[in-house]
């Protein structure tokens, strides 16, 4: 089997005309640049953490929020807190105590 031919080759030896396209460097503001870096203040410091479950897990989850109008977060660090303390560790996943209003 050959190997395929470049086709930067190819158009090169047929002597085309046609010019590379130049690369411009959209500006972005300084301010929005260190923004993005940065992310959203809240996640300062935080890690993500994540799991997979079936489809009516995150359903069930959703409405249990909305019942105790709070938020998925909040429960979720309710539930990390107590297997936590099931294990003999510290609870240390922060719970927002306010209730917020929907």
């Amino acid at each position: 089997m050959s190997k395929r031919p470049n086709l930067a080759a190819v158009a090169a030896a047929a002597g085309s005309t046609r010019r590379a396209p130049e690369m411009v460097e959209p500006e972005v503001p300084k301010l929005a640049e260190a923004a993005v870096r940065a992310g959203p203040r809240t996640r300062i410091g935080t890690k993500q953490v994540a799991a997979h479950f079936p489809e009516d897990v995150a359903w069930q989850l959703r409405a249990l929020a909305v019942d105790r109008k709070t938020t998925v977060q909040n429960l979720m660090a309710e539930a990390l807190n107590d297997l936590f303390a099931k294990y003999g560790r510290p609870e240390v996943a922060p719970v927002e105590r306010e209730r917020r209003s929907f």
